[in-house]
């Protein structure tokens, strides 16, 4: 995938009848399905079954299994309760006739009231002043393990600029955040709040367990780290554009048990906030054969 083009006829699904959809699978660097696919796949098919003037505001989600690239996955949504301001659905996602993953997502209708929100970071550096993935790629090759280096190679519809870039061959624990600056590519104009909303629940699932491996990243790395996203949270706040960087920061208050909990603000640049995201995930250190 190049641009947000190609991403939208990801997460768009086909209807199969009123309460059921089947959508496909991209690579994404992974064995197995992106999370950030299913989820705004999921949300997709639970807005085709919400009135048109109520919008989410919550999600709750369980990655029961890993997803096969090579299958489709469909969609069944159950609406649970249409009430005079919310609606709920559930929408569970099969795989040869297993469950693979499920999320709640309760829709509100716009309404005014008190207003406050917690502050974007003030000293941190801008995008201009940043490396891409692709810039790392390309001024890091010789130097990054080859896992990492395939990973950086696969086309994305996303820019993304991390804020500090970790060497990799340091071995040295590091604060539990991470600070991302993301970027649609293509034509981001014009897109109605729901597509916002799945197409931020597809970004929101790169990046965040990152800040969970940090502190212990003088023994732990991708290539020695089981890792997969196991549950996956977000609350939307305020309406938003595509049309310039955009902020995730990420903190992990813990890991333990091998997981690791993190939890993440977005806001444009402005420092309007957008949505709150957490994650548990998967961190099990692998054992050597």
């Amino acid at each position: 995938m190049k641009t947000i083009d190609d991403l939208l006829k990801i997460i768009t699904l086909e209807k199969i009848d009123t309460h059921t959809y089947s959508g496909i699978s991209k690579n994404m660097g992974s064995p197995n399905v992106f999370g950030g696919q299913v989820l705004a796949q999921a949300l997709y098919a639970a807005y085709r079954t919400t009135p048109k003037d109520r919008f989410v505001h919550s999600l709750h989600s369980y990655f029961l299994l890993p997803g096969d690239l090579s299958l489709p996955i469909t969609y069944r949504v159950t609406e649970m309760r249409n009430g005079g301001s919310f609606s709920t659905r559930r929408v569970t996602a099969l795989q040869k006739g297993k469950t693979i993953f499920i999320l709640a997502a309760s829709f509100h209708k716009k309404e005014s009231g008190y207003e406050h929100q917690t502050t974007i970071k003030t000293e941190i550096k801008q995008p201009e002043e940043l490396l891409s993935w692709s810039d790392m790629l390309i001024q890091y090759r010789d130097y990054l393990p080859n896992k990492l280096k395939v990973f950086l190679s696969i086309e994305r519809p996303i820019d993304f600029k991390p804020v500090s870039i970790v060497n990799p061959l340091e071995q040295k624990d590091l604060p539990a955040v991470e600070d991302v600056w993301f970027k649609l590519k293509g034509d981001v104009n014009n897109l109605e709040l729901p597509l916002k909303q799945q197409l931020l629940t597809y970004v929101s699932d790169y990046n965040i367990l990152n800040a969970a491996l940090k502190p212990n990243a003088s023994k732990a790395s991708l290539g020695n780290t089981q890792m997969a996203s196991l549950d996956h949270s977000m609350w939307f706040f305020r309406d938003f554009d595509f049309d310039d960087w955009m902020l995730f920061s990420v903190v992990s208050p813990s890991t333990s048990g091998a997981r690791g909990l993190v939890t993440g603000n977005i806001f444009t640049r402005e420092g309007k906030l957008i949505a709150t995201i957490a994650q548990e995930g998967l961190l099990r250190p692998k054992k050597n054969k």
